[in-house]
């Protein structure tokens, strides 16, 4: 009774919020992000576009399908995706009415890319997109995620990941200034940041089973700054310190844990506690750590080569281990120049079992390799797939 109370106290103020004139936008804001977020899908359709600044009045005609379709270069690869997005979908949902919103989505996609020639189409785009079109219409999700991918996507519409990396870049900062252990343990295993790809580039949309969890956190982050993901990442992060501290300190070890994202997490606290940090460690204070991050980032794979010779191995992390112990006691005899040497052979051979070990985790193994891949600019034959 006193959770019903709290929440009919809420949707009042939201509504007071709404009507007062001109609209009380900050307190919308604090809405989204206090406890139970904007509450129902009816009170998202209104205030959502208003954390965008979009105008609802001057909402943009949609164009022909089959014009779209046959105009478009990444018409395939959205096909491809939504095809596959099957359980973004509620289940139950009657299977015409499924395929609808499908043929929806690719178009919403493919109008939003014609309209903005800059912004170019990456796996997991997609399901921002669904998220949008199961709360609020195909009309107003192509306006809101237009602005959206001009503003708190642009980074991730890139034609290379740099600036993606860049983002990931942030999250070992956070985490050195709320729990050095738990940084220094990861530094050591030298997972790196690739786990939390796919939570940073579908906004969690691609990992949370459960739809009143994705919204909840949309609200969260419309209502914030585009950055806020990768402090949410650092809080789960944070939140699982245990389970990293108690893990085998090695990269697949840790690597497997936090990619496979609990379903049960604490989605509330871990708000709070994300806005707190952002208040607390502002990325403006933290940018100095992110760019001594990125050089410190060692480029998962030297050549094409190096990565093909990894993954013919039958289970390269073992094989690759095993070779660089062995080079490791043969360099303890050594000495001067030789020395030198094998250092760095060992930190290659570490880049070896890195990248092998990438291509092992099932649920982000091609997510690291993208990551490679557009640093490396390989072929554009080496096709890859961010997502199973």
């Amino acid at each position: 009774a006193d959770f019903d109370a709290k929440r009919k106290r809420k949707e009042a103020e939201i509504y007071r919020a709404l009507n007062s004139d001109p609209i009380d936008v900050a307190t919308l804001r604090r809405m989204a992000i206090s406890e139970g977020g904007l509450l129902t899908d009816e009170i998202r359709c209104i205030v959502w576009p208003l954390l965008l600044s979009v105008n609802t009045e001057d909402l943009p005609p949609l164009p022909a399908r089959k014009e779209l379709r046959e105009d478009s270069k990444d018409y395939q690869q959205v096909l491809l995706d939504v095809r596959r997005s099957l359980r973004r979908f509620p289940p139950g949902m009657p299977d015409d009415q499924r395929e609808g919103l499908q043929e929806e989505l690719i178009d919403v996609i493919l109008h939003i890319l014609k309209r903005n020639p800059e912004l170019h189409y990456y796996q997991g785009y997609h399901d921002i997109v669904v998220t949008f079109l199961l709360v609020v219409g195909e009309r107003l999700t192509t306006a809101l995620v237009e602005k959206l991918s001009t503003h708190h996507l642009r980074d991730f519409m890139d034609q290379t990941m740099d600036n993606t990396k860049h983002i990931l870049n942030y999250l070992m900062p956070i985490i050195d200034q709320v729990n050095p252990e738990v940084h220094d343990f990861m530094k050591s295993a030298e997972v790196g940041t690739i786990f939390a790809l796919s939570w940073l580039i579908t906004w969690f949309g691609h990992v949370l089973s459960d739809f009143r969890h994705v919204v909840r956190l949309y609200d969260f982050f419309l209502a914030c700054h585009p950055l806020m993901p990768i402090y949410y990442a650092a809080v789960i992060v944070l939140h699982r310190k245990q389970e990293v501290l108690d893990c085998e300190c090695d990269m697949a070890s840790v690597h497997h844990l936090l990619s496979q994202i609990p379903q049960d997490l604490p989605y509330e606290s871990l708000i709070s506690k994300a806005g707190d940090l952002f208040v607390q460690f502002p990325p403006s204070e933290l940018t100095k750590e992110a760019a001594e991050a990125a050089q410190a980032e060692q480029t998962a794979a030297s050549t094409f080569k190096d990565f093909e010779l990894a993954s013919v191995q039958q289970r390269p992390d073992t094989v690759l281990r095993q070779r660089f112990r062995e080079r490791l006691r043969g360099g303890e005899q050594l000495r001067g120049e030789e020395r030198t040497k094998s250092v760095l052979t060992k930190r290659r051979t570490n880049r070896f079992v890195k990248l092998a070990v990438m291509g092992l985790t099932v649920a982000l193994g091609a997510a690291a390799l993208a990551v490679v891949k557009s640093a490396l600019e390989w072929a554009p034959k080496f096709e890859l797939q961010i997502f199973p």
